[in-house]
């Protein structure tokens, strides 16, 4: 892999940790702060709204300034989030946390641009193995991320978790070093004319292919964050685990999420993108099973183990598949489409995740996923049945 690729990774071990930071602490400081119990899933919720404000400016800027700029600036935004946070933790001021939590995502929207400036820094076949290589870096945000959040969480401490979103600030600090040194501008593919070119979006858009590779990034986003949002909550407040059992569980569901990308970029050539995308419908489904049928601690565990593993293998294939559907010319556009539809869809389930845990039960808010999970089998057929012979 070229060195680009392994900057990247190191990156995205840094700067992703905001994603598994906030999803473990953020309902619980919530909870904490909130004006009603209701609201206490809402920093996670806010997150995934940052995110999805910040995708169209992250691409526009990145197609007339180059991604390393834009990936510098996005690091500062994740800086900005560690230190408000801190604020908003110092003060006890609820909607303060809720903007911290926003400006996080608006950073993670940069971060999610990692993965496709890989894959124009490799040859066209090994797309999805770069795309892969990135998303590893998540298995240290994984296990990084919520260590930091439990650096001011105990009981004893004035101002609960204030020093955990300082070490989220210096976590993205590194980030910033990392890629200011290690990124080589010059490796990128950056348009000559900022006027536009390609297809217009319409045309891209009657693809059937380009609507399986949405749909298999946004679905699988949106069912794994409606559950991974509510299991902290559930866990820790219905189901009696103490909080030790809820991070090793979210721990272990980010590792289960970016562990898989050692196998999913070679399954993407080895099998194609069918059959991974079919394997990670599967694993979405047992998931459900598990997670409907008990709150021990391992039925968490296993259920958001198998949720990890299925968005791996419906993300990194969407991912994959994306590209086969657009020119060089035209992947701004469809890649910042993409990731409305990704992050929309991931801002409205986990925004609704602590609604819905409230007033209809963990057992029921599992099983809402399903109809979400037969659409994408369904565009998959439709998909499948008109494309010619072509093995993907």
């Amino acid at each position: 892999m070229p060195f680009n690729v392994w900057v990247l990774v190191a990156a995205q071990a840094l700067a992703m940790c905001t994603a598994p930071f906030i999803v473990f602490i953020g309902s619980i400081q919530g909870r904490l702060l909130a004006p009603a119990p209701e609201y206490a899933t809402l920093p996670v919720g806010l997150v995934v709204v940052g995110t999805v404000l910040a995708i169209k400016p992250a691409t526009w800027l990145m197609e007339r300034l180059g991604r390393k700029r834009v990936m510098l600036l996005g690091t500062c935004m994740g800086m900005l989030a560690g230190c408000l946070g801190a604020f908003a933790s110092w003060l006890g001021f609820f909607p303060l946390l809720c903007l911290a939590a926003v400006v996080g995502g608006a950073g993670l929207a940069v971060v999610h641009q990692y993965r496709f400036a890989a894959m124009e820094s490799v040859p066209d076949k090994m797309a999805g193995s770069a795309a892969a290589r990135v998303l590893l870096g998540g298995l240290v945000a994984a296990w990084l991320g919520p260590e930091i959040a439990t650096l001011g969480s105990g009981a004893e401490v004035e101002h609960p978790f204030l020093a955990s979103w300082l070490g989220l600030a210096g976590v993205q600090f590194s980030a910033l070093v990392i890629l200011s040194v290690g990124y080589r501008a010059q490796a990128e593919r950056v348009r000559e004319t900022h006027a536009g070119g390609g297809r217009p979006l319409r045309e891209i858009l009657a693809n059937p292919l380009i609507w399986v590779a949405i749909s298999a990034a946004a679905i699988g986003y949106a069912v794994m964050s409606f559950i991974m949002t509510a299991t902290p909550l559930s866990m820790t407040e219905m189901a009696g685990h103490d909080l030790d059992d809820a991070k090793q569980v979210i721990q272990l569901h980010i590792m289960a999420m970016y562990l898989p990308s050692l196998i999913s970029g070679w399954l993407t050539r080895v099998v194609g993108i069918p059959l991974m995308m079919g394997a990670g419908l599967l694993a979405y489904l047992g998931c459900i099973v598990l997670a409907a049928n008990g709150v021990s601690f391992h039925h968490y565990l296993s259920a958001l183990v198998l949720l990890g593993i299925g968005w791996n293998f419906l993300f990194v294939g969407g991912t994959t598949l994306l590209p086969r559907g657009y020119t060089d010319a035209e992947r701004f556009r469809v890649q910042g489409l993409n990731d409305i539809f990704v992050f929309g869809s991931q801002a409205t389930a986990a925004l609704s995740a602590g609604f819905i845990l409230s007033w209809l039960g963990w057992s029921a808010l599992v099983t809402i996923a399903v109809p979400f999970l037969v659409v994408h089998g369904l565009l998959m057929a439709f998909w499948l049945t008109r494309r010619e012979g072509v093995r993907c």
